[in-house]
């Protein structure tokens, strides 16, 4: 057994075997579970892992950790199989389906899913069988889900209510909604998908829950942004949990589409939402296990809750919008805003704009101002990811996230079984045929001077999201015009100060701007949480975004250092799948069901 797993995609060649013609899925599938399913139930370590290829990843969410774990070769799977999985009580494991899939020419496997149970939860297990030169079948990915708590079901379809409600409805929503009869177990502070998601998620649950929602109405977070911001993501990607968009839906949503959605979502599935409300102030009292949250109303008035958890639910943008601090900026005459602070290039007619920063919301609005005929430069910091949804989105999203693809929640199972460093080496596969497929667009940019890059180690921008939250526009027509002159860019030197009329460059240049429009996104997604909690809760809270050792994003959907206070984020997609794992963790601590997690060392 080596100490160090190799990492790459199960080729014919790098298995040294090819694979079979005409192989009976079904078949092998089911001898490779029964004897899978055997070792699980004698408990033996090194029977259980002779299943698994020797440089094979198993991605626990949930299920077996009560944690989000990928473990890649022998070494670790062994011990995560003595430390965990021994004592878990996996039983009930039931073949669901089989089938052979190819994603590339030289790379052909068995996925298999299966249901299964332990004491406490009930949960699906997907797997990719490889065969090897003696002939057997080995797991090369295996991913075990959390898919409910036994005795826990959802309030959805057999379990709604079935009493009418004649007369009595608005006045019992009035109540509930005010939380007249006392404090809810989960306080969701942010009201955007990812508030909303989770709090839907828990009422499905039995989980009583307040979203504090600062902006005065649900969907603000979207409506009062710039007027030009859609969805770069495909509709099939972006459905919400319960109430998936209609057939007739865009395929690229609209911001102001989308903000009226989440309105509608939280009115229809009935969530409890105060608007034009803040928490200023959370402490736990250990005395109590709970914690103290004060909110202040619209109105003025204040609500001291006491509450199991506190859910904070302030998106990737959470942080504080970054402002660069240029010297000279007191002398400039112009006008210097954000993108968050940006409205409408109409705004800006007959003015001349420089947007600092180079990716999706420079694009953006960069576009609106060239189609409104307005003078704008983008000045292009370091270099940019471009993929245009035109190449990129088919060859990413097909089949899963596509029309007449599977039903979202089996598509969602299928894109997060795979683990994330393993879908770095897919990736790169992917974007060798997509940036073939763009190379004309590219070449053009680099015509006119513009950087591109093809994202960390060519896998394009899914690690740039993954780590950076930026570093990349999915090209919906900005880069025509940059191409064409209508959107100018500036680059290969650094800002080294504002002048009175525009600014000025390391390299001895300038440019005259009327506007300075940061486009430099956001900071620490806890600096929001820290100006809420103790100095001490706040000095605990571990990096929210970003990636670990294995792969797994560092602290959004699980607590955050301290018992009760979570993190929920992500866009629509990962919101979706994600919220229902912390509202099941939430549950089970309700319930006194939770175990204890079996975490990665922290970093």
């Amino acid at each position: 057994m080596s100490a160090a797993a190799k990492h790459y995609l199960p080729t014919t060649e790098t298995l040294q075997t090819p694979f079979p013609a005409n192989v009976d899925a079904d078949k092998v599938a089911r001898e490779w579970l029964d004897s899978f399913s055997n070792a699980l139930a004698s408990n033996n370590v090194d029977a259980i892992l002779s299943h698994i290829h020797t440089d094979g990843w198993w991605r626990d969410c949930f299920a077996l950790t009560w944690d989000l774990r990928t473990f890649q070769g022998a070494v670790k799977i062994k011990q995560f199989i003595q430390d965990r999985v021994t004592s878990s009580k996996i039983s009930d494991i039931k073949l669901e389906f089989a089938r052979t899939e190819k994603p590339f020419e030289d790379v052909s496997w068995i996925t298999l899913q299966f249901d299964f149970g332990t004491d406490v939860i009930g949960g699906k297990g997907l797997v990719r069988l490889v065969p090897t030169p003696n002939g057997e079948w080995k797991a090369f990915l295996l991913f075990t889900n959390l898919e409910n708590l036994k005795g826990h079901p959802e309030k959805t379809g057999p379990n709604r209510n079935f009493e009418p409600n004649h007369g009595k409805w608005r006045d019992q929503r009035n109540r509930e909604k005010e939380f007249a009869d006392g404090d809810p177990e989960v306080l969701v502070v942010g009201g955007g998908q990812s508030g909303l998601d989770v709090a839907a998620r828990l009422k499905h649950l039995g989980v009583s829950n307040l979203v504090i929602e600062k902006q005065g109405r649900i969907g603000d977070q979207w409506r009062n942004r710039y007027s030009a911001l859609c969805l770069h993501d495909p509709v099939w990607f972006d459905h919400m949990p319960y109430l998936p968009f209609p057939d007739s839906w865009p395929v690229y949503t609209p911001a102001q589409k989308l903000a009226d959605w989440l309105e509608f979502f939280a009115e229809a599935l009935e969530l409890n939402v105060w608007t034009s409300s803040l928490v200023t102030k959370a402490y736990r009292d250990e005395s109590i296990n709970k914690w103290i949250v004060t909110v202040q109303r619209g109105d003025g008035s204040e609500r001291v809750f006491r509450v199991d958890h506190v859910v904070f639910s302030l998106g990737l943008g959470g942080g504080n919008p970054i402002i660069p601090n240029f010297p000279g900026r007191e002398q400039f005459q112009g006008e210097v805003i954000h993108s968050t602070q940006h409205k409408s290039a109409k705004d800006h007619i007959g003015k001349k704009v420089v947007i600092v920063g180079a990716c999706t919301s420079a694009h953006d609005i960069a576009d609106d101002y060239a189609e409104h005929g307005v003078d704008v430069t983008i000045f292009q910091r370091s270099s940019t990811y471009i993929m245009t949804t035109k190449e990129g989105m088919p060859r990413l999203m097909k089949p899963d996230y596509w029309e007449g693809g599977p039903p979202v929640e089996q598509a969602d199972r299928q894109s997060n079984s795979v683990p994330i460093y393993f879908n770095k080496m897919l990736a790169q596969r992917v974007c060798v045929g997509l940036h073939d497929a763009d190379r004309e667009l590219v070449e053009g940019l680099h015509k006119v001077g513009y950087k591109t890059n093809y994202g960390e180690d060519g896998s394009g921008f899914l690690f740039l999201a993954l780590k950076r939250a930026g570093g990349y526009y999915l090209d919906v027509g900005a880069c025509q015009k940059i191409i064409d002159g209508k959107i100018k860019i500036k680059n290969g030197t650094q800002i080294s100060s504002f002048t009175k009329t525009g600014l000025a460059f390391e390299d001895g240049t300038t440019i005259d701007a009327d506007v300075v429009l940061y486009a430099t996104g956001f900071s620490d997604a806890r600096d929001p949480i820290r100006k809420i909690v103790s100095e001490e809760v706040g000095a605990k809270l571990p990096p929210i975004w970003g990636l670990n050792a294995e792969g797994e994003l560092r602290g959004t959907w699980r607590e955050l250092g301290t018992p009760g206070l979570w993190y929920m984020m992500g866009n629509l997609a990962w919101c979706r799948f994600f919220s229902k794992h912390v509202a099941l963790q939430i549950k089970a601590k309700q319930e006194g069901l939770f175990g204890t997690r079996y975490s990665a060392p922290l970093e």
